[in-house]
């Protein structure tokens, strides 16, 4: 869609809350807001999200709209109504990751350090792996329980409101 990753001057004034945040971060914000849950499915590089998902989420999850935090005020979350689905697509086997830690350090930095950080609660948080050395039609199960999941999950939350 072309939304620019880069965090600029402009942002960093966001975070200190000197201004208003930028017409295409205000319309991703926007969109956000009006959705039932935030859906990411990316791939796996370095053992993290892709720069030009992290640059959105650095921008877009902005002070002020994500949480509140200054100087001598507590941290207030924000995105408390939030539900995330998060589904990571790697390259590398189980046990690579299993050896070496890697989801876990994922779901540490990405689902705390992102998402609870503001207080979204993260529903989904899956690993699909074996996408470059093998079939990818074999994670089309997975993919299709977990999208299943998510509309039982909306239908459950719709109910109980």
């Amino acid at each position: 869609e072309g939304f620019d990753p880069r965090f600029t001057a402009t942002d960093l004034a966001v975070h200190r809350r000197e201004t208003p945040p930028s017409a295409d971060v205000a319309a991703e914000q926007a969109r956000i807001d009006r959705a039932d849950a935030l859906v990411l499915v990316y791939p796996v590089y370095w053992w993290s999200m892709p720069g030009l998902l992290k640059g959105w989420i650095d921008r877009v999850f902005a002070n002020g709209w994500a949480y509140d935090e200054g100087p001598d005020a507590k941290l207030v979350k924000r995105l408390r109504h939030l539900r995330a689905h998060l589904v990571a697509l790697g390259g590398a086997n189980l046990r690579t990751y299993e050896r070496h830690g890697y989801f876990g350090a994922m779901k540490t930095q990405i689902d705390h350090g992102i998402f609870d950080y503001c207080g979204a609660s993260v529903v989904t948080s899956e690993l699909l792996l074996g996408s470059e050395t093998q079939d990818p039609a074999s994670n089309f199960g997975a993919a299709r329980a977990i999208g299943g999941n998510l509309f039982k999950a909306s239908a459950r939350g719709a109910e109980a409101a």
